[in-house]
């Protein structure tokens, strides 16, 4: 049975495009997810068109119609004033121009249209419960194990294990992760709660001096979505689940507009991480084990590509798996080859935008115009439109 299986660790984004990808190629493939139940974050994503161009590849299209939010435009909004630029248009706009639109969903709606996808082509292709110790491998197989004293052997595995890999520290030691000196915060809002002038289908960034608060729709507009993040220096924790208040947030925030407030307000139990940066790694493959999305190049929210990078690489691998099924060494090192340079841009390019997102002049409301002009609605939209969102994962020459 082991001839012909790729096993990945991790049941995620990643993971399951990556599963889907090679089961669409007629691949087997197995997940090993260490929950025992199948549950994204409670949370929204944006699906850039560089994402969704390969979840409709993978024949995702109608499923994410029926739980999307398309959204109109971006737009900026002053900290404290809450005067209102219109950042770059969305919709149709933005699907005429790249092929495919921009998507606001909710985590576990596009976890769930993945994984009823997988299934569909291999109904028992997800364990859970697999907590996986260790990986080790010999010219022919590769072994995972996992807590509970089982294993699983086959010719490929794919680390998708997020950015506290298992996989990534047994084959190169752990990470060595600094703080960035940011809190983040998110919560979801039922949009019943908020004022009828929140209930917009945007993307609402609030710039402020020592900190951004991002608001949107997901779930057909049933939800709102908030994320923020804050400079600050007594949090040091990164996790995804640790709840924290709405007092403490608030404090985070205090003096922002009142539509910050409401929405602060609105949030039942807001859940906070510290923001924490790795260095890049040269290679994220050895032999027949390689890596993807969080495991390997875990990128800051600033850009709002962490899981379609994950998804692009899922993509990507599996066709490399499928090309050079009889001699993995060349089909990782294809992978990472298409994906590194692709992958390190777009973590600098987050890390650089963590500088910008927090900006001093917007203390000083006469500077404000001149900042937004100058910095944001010039240089970020040409950036973010054409080089993030033209790429083609499924069209790359493997």
């Amino acid at each position: 049975m082991a001839a012909g299986k790729v096993i990945i660790i991790g049941g995620g984004i990643g993971g399951l495009s990556a599963a889907l990808a090679l089961l669409k190629r007629g691949i087997d493939a197995q997940v090993y997810e260490q929950s025992s139940l199948m549950k994204e974050a409670g949370a929204g994503i944006q699906i850039g068109s560089n994402g969704t161009r390969v979840l409709y590849a993978l024949g995702l299209e109608e499923a994410l119609t029926a739980v999307r939010v398309l959204p109109s435009a971006r737009e900026l909004r002053h900290w404290r004033t809450g005067e209102t630029w219109n950042w770059f248009e969305l919709g149709e706009t933005s699907a005429r121009r790249f092929g495919t639109p921009h998507l606001m969903l909710h985590r576990g709606d596009l976890q769930v249209a993945l994984l009823n996808a997988v299934k569909a082509l291999k109904p028992d292709a997800i364990a859970l419960g697999k907590t996986c110790v260790a990986v080790s491998q010999t010219a022919e197989l590769v072994e995972a194990r996992f807590q509970d004293g089982t294993s699983a052997t086959a010719p490929f595995v794919i680390g998708a294990d997020g950015i506290h890999s298992t996989v990534r520290a047994t084959l190169f030691g752990p990470a060595k992760p600094e703080f960035t000196g940011c809190v983040a915060w998110r919560g979801l809002i039922p949009m019943a709660r908020l004022p009828d002038h929140l209930h917009r289908s945007v993307g609402t960034n609030w710039l402020g001096p020592r900190g951004f608060v991002l608001h949107y729709p997901v779930r057909r507009g049933e939800l709102m979505n908030f994320v923020s993040v804050v400079e600050r220096d007594d949090w040091q924790v990164e996790s995804w689940v640790v709840a924290g208040t709405t007092g403490e947030l608030a404090k985070d925030f205090a003096g922002w507009h009142a539509d910050v407030q409401t929405l602060i307000e609105s949030i039942e139990t807001p859940y906070k991480w510290a923001l924490m940066v790795r260095g890049p790694m040269e290679t994220w493959s050895k032999g027949r084990i390689t890596l993807l999305g969080d495991s390997c190049h875990p990128t800051l929210p600033f850009l709002g590509q962490g899981a379609v990078m994950a998804i692009e690489d899922g993509y990507i691998v599996a066709a490399c798996i499928e090309k050079y099924f009889h001699d993995p060494a060349q089909g990782f090192a294809r992978y990472e080859e298409i994906r590194r340079a692709r992958t390190a841009n777009v973590v600098r390019r987050a890390q650089e935008n963590r500088a910008m997102a927090f900006e001093p002049r917007l203390a000083d409301e006469n500077a404000v115009a001149n900042v937004i002009a100058m910095d944001w609605l010039n240089v970020r939209r040409r950036e973010r439109l054409d080089w993030l969102y033209n790429y083609d994962a499924t069209s790359i020459p493997i």
